[in-house]
Formats: structure tokens, C-alpha cells, sequence
């Protein structure tokens, strides 16, 4: 039997682009003629008519397999669910707002079939993106790249193809702080890029506005280094020894010159700059520990509505369940 390409396709809110990335997919898989391919649309809790297009597909075209969970999870649990739902000797992952074109497919196979078992896009070019977006985009990668001990590829986003004995090692991680793009360079094994020009989106808005994108970047940091915290450390041991220092220097100068009752200004900025680093270390303690409770309460990662199959899918395994997972 002919190998079986699963492309899962997270959705949130995005009913004005379901069918045109359905039909520009569709005209991909029927170039690839030597595979069998399907589409796993995931409907992360939509409240347009997001769910009710994507079961309306599942309906009409047996290559199309809807996932619907029960409520928003996020965009990193939507990838989980159709990563765990998937079936695929290879599985891809596309964007529905055709930034990433489906085209990507076709060179994905190619360096598959070549021996590579994770195929990622690297991005050249942002086309439809203020610069704001682009320069803290690229701040974000430098900084974790020098803070992480793992390798995360610069201008990469979560549209890539990976085997099956890649998607069998991502599903086995099941923390719920999730960063995928670090998970995806965690797992290892042999890569490569292919670098195309992303598009601007066809319809609709972003879902990530900054504040979404500033707290993303705080998942991505502390799930992948505990640098924050020995950053932490040093600038206390260098405040105090400076502190020590400083509080040396002004018992020998008041032993022998003596000192008049002044310093007061010198004296409330000290205060607010230790109270000020102080607070903010707290604050990074608080984000390991808040992350630290998320995790102990062992909650799914999400809970799963309905699943339809597609019917290449289930021709072989047989119809999915309703699950929580």
C-alpha cells in the first residue's frame, strides 16, 4: 500500500480561509499521485462557522478528517491533537491563512524521500508583517538561541513534515506549557530547511496580537532554559558584593573623617533599584513556579468533542472516538 501523508491544519475563528486552503491543498495532493494524502483540520473551539465548514468537508471529501475539540486550548494543544489523531508515515503541519503555501508540500516529500526526517520552512522574507513584528521576531530567536541549550532554527514557524518515528516521540511529551517549535528541535533527528517567502495571509486577522506574542515568548524561554534564574543569581552575588564592598568603603571613611548626615538622595535610589531588581526576580521565580503548578495538576492537554475520520484513514484503522487526552 502507498505511504500516507496526514497534513494537520489547526483552525481558530478562520471560516473566510477553510475552503480556499482546502482547494489549493487538494490541487497538491493530486500531484502527488504516488500517496495517499489527507487534510486534518482541528477546530480549536471556534465560535464562528468555522466547525460546521470543516464537518461539512469531512462530509464530502474522503480525504479530509475533522477534529473538533470541546473549547479553546491554544494553538500548541490544537497541533497535539492532531498530531496524536494523526495516522501518516509522514505528518506535515500548515497554517490555514496560506502564509505558508501549500506548494511547501512537494519540496517536504522530495527531501523526505531523500532520507531527512523532519523538513522545515525557513522564512527569507515576510510579506505583510510591520517591521515591529519582524525585529522582535528576530530579538526573540537570537535570545534563545544564546539562553537554550537546544537548537532552535532562526525565521522557522510550525509549518514543516516529519516521519512517523518523529511524531511518535513529540506525542510522548505532554507537558502543558508547550512551546512546539522547541519541542520540534528537542526530539532531534536528521533535518533540513527549505526556505521560501511567506505570503501575507489571504483573509481574516492574526489571532496573535503582541500581548499573545509577548507571553509566547515567555513560554518558549522558561520552557527551554532555566538562564532567567541564574541570571538571577549573578546580579544578586554582584549587588551584594558591590553592597559589601560600598558598606566597607563608608565605615573606614566615617572612622576617619567622620560624615555629616547627608546621602539622602544616593540613599532612596539605592532602595528603589535593589526593591526594583528584587521585584523582578520575584516575578521570574513566579513564572517557574506558576509553570511548576500548572504541571502537577496533570489536567489533558485538551478534550476532544468529535473526531470524523477521513475515510483513507479509517479504511485501514478503523473510525476514531470522542476523547480527552
Amino acid at each position: 500500500m502507498s505511504k500516507l501523508i496526514s497534513v494537520i491544519v489547526p483552525a481558530f475563528n478562520e471560516e473566510e480561509v477553510i475552503h480556499a486552503f482546502h482547494s489549493r491543498m487538494s490541487e497538491v495532493f493530486d500531484r502527488l499521485p504516488g500517496y495517499r494524502c489527507e487534510m486534518i483540520f482541528v477546530d480549536d473551539g471556534s465560535v464562528d462557522s468555522t466547525r460546521r465548514l470543516i464537518m461539512e468537508l469531512a462530509a464530502s471529501d474522503p480525504r479530509v478528517c475533522a477534529v473538533a475539540l470541546s473549547r479553546n486550548f491554544g494553538k500548541e494543544a490544537a497541533m497535539t491533537a492532531g498530531l496524536d489523531v494523526s495516522k501518516g508515515d509522514a505528518v506535515a503541519i500548515f497554517d490555514v491563512d496560506l502564509q505558508d503555501p501549500p506548494e511547501l508540500l512537494l519540496d517536504f516529500v522530495e527531501n523526505w524521500e531523500k532520507g531527512f526526517d523532519v523538513v522545515y520552512a525557513k522564512r527569507t522574507r515576510r510579506d505583510g508583517e510591520t517591521w515591529l513584528k519582524k525585529a522582535t521576531a528576530a530579538a526573540f530567536y537570537r535570545v534563545i538561541r544564546r539562553l537554550s541549550r537546544v537548537s532552535i532554527p532562526p525565521d522557522t514557524g510550525d509549518c514543516r513534515l516529519m516521519t512517523r518515528r518523529v511524531v511518535e516521540q513529540l506525542v510522548r511529551l505532554r507537558e502543558h506549557h508547550r512551546f512546539m517549535k522547541g519541542l520540534f528541535a528537542w526530539v532531534g533527528f536528521p533535518s533540513v530547511a527549505v526556505e521560501y517567502r511567506r505570503d501575507p495571509r489571504v483573509a481574516g486577522a492574526t489571532k496573535f496580537n503582541y500581548w499573545k506574542l509577548w507571553n509566547f515568548a515567555l513560554e518558549g524561554i522558561t520552557s527551554f532554559t532555566i538562564a532567567p534564574l541564574k541570571i538571577a543569581m549573578y546580579v544578586g552575588f554582584t549587588l551584594a558584593a558591590a553592597s559589601f564592598v560600598m558598606g566597607g568603603w563608608i565605615v573606614v571613611k566615617t572612622l576617619v573623617w567622620g560624615e555629616a548626615v547627608r546621602g539622602y538622595p544616593t540613599l532612596i535610589v539605592t532602595v528603589l533599584c535593589l526593591g526594583g531588581v528584587q521585584l523582578f526576580f520575584i516575578g521570574v521565580l513566579g513564572e517557574y513556579l506558576g509553570r511548576i503548578f500548572g504541571e502537577t495538576k496533570q489536567r489533558p492537554l485538551y478534550i476532544v468533542d468529535s473526531v470524523r475520520e477521513s475515510r483513507i484513514s479509517a479504511d485501514v484503522h478503523g473510525e476514531g472516538d470522542n476523547a480527552a487526552t
